[in-house]
């Protein structure tokens, strides 16, 4: 800043500017100010170094000489600060790993994507994500035993006014005993039809008695029930309710419907449609393993941070991304081809996929709602886009994930022996003998059928032994670069 000021006439405010645009690398802002530090700006009120006696040459030296300093560099008072910030956090984290991490989710919660790739991080930590909960939650992220309870706050639809009132009315009245309870005591607070439907769906009433789907059938009837009571004690006419007292008319019990509970997948989809990510649990949970063995990124490395203006992943970077395919969009290009934009869910958040028309038509028929796959492309940042794009190059579904199906025979005899009993069960389908005493492998080779191959594992486990067989998943961006080649 001094250099900028003494050699190039700038002012202090000016000088902030250049340092700003020095800490951030932003390359288009100083390619200009080389040009106003050297040759001056008479519109920005800079004379420029040629202005002051000081050659072009000497000055270009000088700024190159600042321009190298400005990648290592950093501010002597700053970093003590940071320092000491680094050390307390770190300590936290490691001895309030709970605390801590319910703090930070707080400080995000009105962002979904850092919500989600802190959540991804407290279940690697073995911390667990509790859902909403009317007698537990409070406005923000809080600590439940060993959990983190959700926010009730990050329900949709929910302003910190109505929280308030939940909290100040359980902290008065005690907690809420059911649904019906919680219904009378809050109507009157800014609590309406569609606030209670996006609790149910949140599974902030899970501790009630009675199941999501239960509640939700009987909420709207509870509601309106409450409200004639009121219609009624206004036109003072009586109903058998007003022989009770206030107690115990809400104490009577709720005549639930019997019927089951939601499936998973529908409870996930609530959470999901009020929430913003999955709480509960997630569709690709089952597939965790099979993704940290083949993706290189994840969606949540595409978002640009606001600080230092960069992502995680690199302008034109090659990735491999796994999960599962929340939405599909196809357009028409101006050359009348069809193209899809795909919403790409994965366990950190979701991404958009641009699939170009040539990619498009060989893989239509995989690109359906709820589709697990696994996407190769190019990394796309827009210079004004807060989170990036993955360009498509290949797409292939998990149940298509190339593996080997693994045999282990005693030895070569007992392998010749039973030779003809393996070759009918595996129809040509590919696989891999082993003979433990020889210690030698063998590959049977043949047309890979995804569609039999469940039914081909299960009948070698049952013919030949459960500890005989082992399923081998190949690593897929090893393939990937294989086929390339």
């Amino acid at each position: 800043m001094q250099i900028v000021r003494d050699l190039g006439g700038y002012t202090l405010g000016r000088s902030d500017l250049v340092r700003r645009a020095m800490s951030k690398k932003k390359g288009d802002v100083m390619k200009k100010e080389r040009q106003n530090f050297i040759y001056g700006n008479e519109e920005e009120g800079v004379p420029g170094c040629v202005a002051k006696g000081i050659s072009a040459g000497i000055a270009s030296k000088i700024y190159d000489e600042m321009m190298d300093f400005a990648k290592y560099a950093f501010n002597k008072s700053h970093a003590a600060c940071y320092a000491v910030v680094a050390y307390q956090t770190a300590y936290l984290k490691y001895y309030y790993p709970v605390e801590f991490m319910a703090a930070l989710m707080t400080s995000v919660i009105d962002n979904g994507s850092k919500v989600s790739e802190y959540a991804a991080s407290c279940r690697s930590m073995g911390i667990s994500i509790l859902p909403p909960d009317i007698n537990e939650g409070e406005w923000g992220f809080s600590v439940s035993g060993k959990g983190i309870r959700y926010g009730l706050s990050a329900i949709k639809g929910l302003g910190r006014n109505v929280v308030e009132c939940i909290v100040e009315e359980r902290r008065l009245g005690g907690p809420f005993r059911d649904l019906k309870d919680f219904i009378y005591r809050l109507t009157n607070k800014e609590v309406n039809k569609r606030t209670i439907e996006n609790f149910i769906k949140a599974g902030a009433l899970d501790s009630l008695p009675g199941n999501r789907r239960q509640k939700m059938l009987v909420y709207a009837e509870i509601m309106d029930q409450k409200n004639r009571e009121q219609k009624d004690s206004v036109s003072g006419q009586m109903s058998l309710f007003d022989f009770f007292s206030a107690e115990e008319r809400v104490s009577l019990e709720i005549s639930y419907p019997n019927v089951e509970e939601y499936v998973r997948s529908e409870k996930l989809a609530m959470e999901k449609e009020v929430l913003g990510i999955y709480v509960s649990g997630h569709p690709l949970d089952e597939d965790r393993e099979i993704l940290e063995q083949n993706v290189t990124a994840e969606a949540y490395q595409f978002v640009v941070d606001e600080e230092t203006g960069r992502a995680k992943v690199r302008e034109g970077q090659n990735v491999i991304l796994g999960g599962m395919i929340a939405g599909v969009t196809v357009k028409l290009t101006r050359k009348n081809q069809n193209m899809a934009f795909l919403t790409l869910e994965d366990l950190t958040g979701s991404l958009e996929i641009l699939v170009f028309p040539r990619d498009y038509e060989k893989n239509r028929a995989l690109l359906e709602t709820e589709r697990k796959i696994f996407v190769q492309g190019r990394v796309s940042l827009g210079s004004d886009d807060p989170k990036g794009k993955l360009i498509c190059e290949k797409i292939l579904p998990f149940e298509n994930l190339p593996r080997d199906i693994w045999v282990k025979f005693t030895d070569r005899e007992d392998y010749l022996a039973r030779r003809m009993e393996l070759e009918n069960l595996r129809r040509n389908q590919p696989l891999v003998i082993f003979l433990e005493r020889e210690r030698a492998v063998k590959r049977l080779t043949g047309l890979r059928d995804v569609s039999d191959e469940k039914n081909l594992i299960y009948l070698l486990k049952e013919r030949f032994g459960e500890s005989n067989i082992r399923i081998v998943d190949k690593k897929l961006e090893d393939v990937w670069k294989m086929t390339a080649r």
